[in-house]
C-alpha cells in the first residue's frame, strides 16, 4: 500500500511565492503604468460594470463587472459558450455591448475606441498571422499598420523575433512554423506597439505541453515588466500558475471571483483519496470513510474520495477504519482542493464541457 500526500501545482507554487514573500502572496505589482503615448493609467487597468450582450436569445453576457489592476494577470475561467470570448471582444471594441459600461487603459471602450485600439494588444484563440509572409514580415506589416516608419518597424520587428525565440526563422515564411512558433508570432504581433494591455483569448489552446510551458514564461516575463492581462483559458492549472485573480464565469455571469487560493478555499478541506484494492467494495468503503466528511464522499471506478473536516491524523483513521473493515488499499494520500475542484463545485461540471449553442 502506497501511503503519500499529494501535492498539486498549486501547493508548489505556494511554496515558491513564500520562498520570495513571507506572506505566501505574490509580489506587489506595479500600480500604475503609461499609455504608448507616454501618458499614466491611473486607477485599474481594467473595468467593467453590468456589461450585458445578448445574440438573439442566447445570452452572451449578463450583468458582468471585472476590474483588473494594473500589471496583474486576471484568469477568465469558464466551459466552451459561458461568454469568455464575448467578454473579450467587448473590451477590445470588437463587439458592442447591449448595456453597461467599461474602461481600459482608462479610456471608455464606447467613447473612445480608436485612441484605446492603440494601448491594446489582442491574440485570439487561434494564430493571426499571413501564413504567405515571412515572421518578420508579419511583425513589420503590424508595425506599418500603427503608424510606424519602416525602419522603425523591421527594428521593433528584429526586436519581437529575438524575445519570442524566433530570429533563426525570421526569414522563413510562416506556414513553415509549428503550431507553438505561430503562437508566439502572433502573441509577438499583439506586442508591437507596446501596449500596457493585452488580451489572450485561449493562447495556449493545441499547444504541446512544452509549447504552454514556454508561453507561459513569456507572459509571466510581459506581467513582471507591468504589462497587464486578461487572459481567458479553459486550462485550470495555466490560471493557476499566472492569475492574480481568477473570474469565473458561466452562463454569461460571473458565479465567483477572488485569487486562486480565496477560490480555494470556499471549496474548503483537504482532499483523502483511496485506491482500493478491493475493487467491488467502494460503495462499501465509502459508507464506512462517510463519518470522516460532512459532505457525501465520491466513488469513481476503484478509488473513493472525499473532503475531511480534519486534517491530522485522516491518513491513519483510513487505514484503521478500512483495515477493520477488511478492505484492502492500493494506494492512500491526502491533497488540497485544485482549481479542478473549484471548478466543478462552483459550474457543477468539469471544465471539459461540450460546446455550448451561442457564442463563447
Amino acid at each position: 500500500m502506497r501511503v503519500h500526500q499529494i501535492a498539486s501545482l498549486a501547493d508548489v507554487q505556494q511554496t515558491a511565492r513564500t520562498e520570495t514573500d513571507q506572506d505566501g502572496d505574490r509580489p506587489e505589482r506595479a500600480s500604475r503604468a503609461t499609455r504608448v503615448d507616454g501618458s499614466t493609467i491611473d486607477g485599474p487597468a481594467i473595468s467593467a460594470s453590468g456589461l450585458t450582450k445578448h445574440f438573439g436569445d442566447v445570452v452572451a453576457l449578463e450583468s458582468v463587472d471585472l476590474e483588473v489592476r494594473t500589471g496583474t494577470v486576471l484568469g477568465l475561467l469558464g466551459p466552451n459558450g459561458a461568454g469568455k470570448t464575448t467578454a473579450v471582444r467587448v473590451l477590445a471594441t470588437l463587439l458592442k455591448p447591449d448595456s453597461g459600461t467599461a474602461t481600459v487603459a482608462g479610456m471608455d471602450v464606447l467613447e473612445q475606441g480608436d485612441e484605446l485600439r492603440e494601448n491594446i494588444g489582442l491574440a485570439g484563440q487561434y494564430a493571426a498571422v499571413d501564413e504567405n509572409l515571412t515572421g518578420i514580415e508579419n511583425l513589420t506589416m503590424v508595425g506599418r499598420l500603427y503608424g510606424m516608419n519602416r525602419a522603425e518597424a523591421k527594428k521593433r520587428a528584429a526586436e519581437l523575433l529575438d524575445r519570442f525565440d524566433l530570429s533563426d526563422a525570421g526569414d522563413r515564411s510562416a506556414k513553415t512554423y509549428s503550431g507553438g512558433m505561430r503562437r508566439r508570432l502572433d502573441l509577438a504581433a499583439a506586442l508591437v506597439a507596446k501596449p500596457p494591455v493585452i488580451f489572450l483569448d485561449e493562447p495556449t489552446t493545441g499547444l504541446d505541453p512544452r509549447s504552454r510551458l514556454a508561453l507561459w514564461e513569456t507572459i509571466e516575463t510581459l506581467v513582471s515588466d507591468g504589462t497587464t492581462v486578461l487572459l481567458t483559458t479553459q486550462y485550470l492549472d495555466e490560471a493557476d500558475r499566472l492569475a492574480d485573480r481568477i473570474a469565473v464565469i458561466d452562463h454569461g455571469r460571473v458565479i465567483a471571483d477572488g485569487t486562486p487560493d480565496e477560490l480555494k478555499d470556499m471549496v474548503g478541506g483537504e482532499r483523502l483519496e483511496v485506491t482500493l484494492s478491493d475493487h467491488d467494495r467502494a460503495e462499501e468503503a465509502a459508507s464506512i470513510l462517510a463519518g470522516m466528511s460532512d459532505e457525501e464522499p465520491t466513488v469513481e471506478h476503484d478509488a473513493v474520495k472525499l473532503t475531511v473536516r480534519e486534517r491530522k491524523g485522516a491518513i491513519a483513521e483510513a487505514v484503521q477504519k478500512l483495515s477493520g473493515a477488511g478492505i484492502g488499499i492500493d494506494d492512500l494520500g491526502l491533497r488540497r482542493p485544485s482549481m479542478d475542484d473549484v471548478f466543478l463545485s462552483l459550474t457543477g461540471h468539469a471544465v471539459e464541457a461540450e460546446e455550448e449553442e451561442g457564442d463563447d
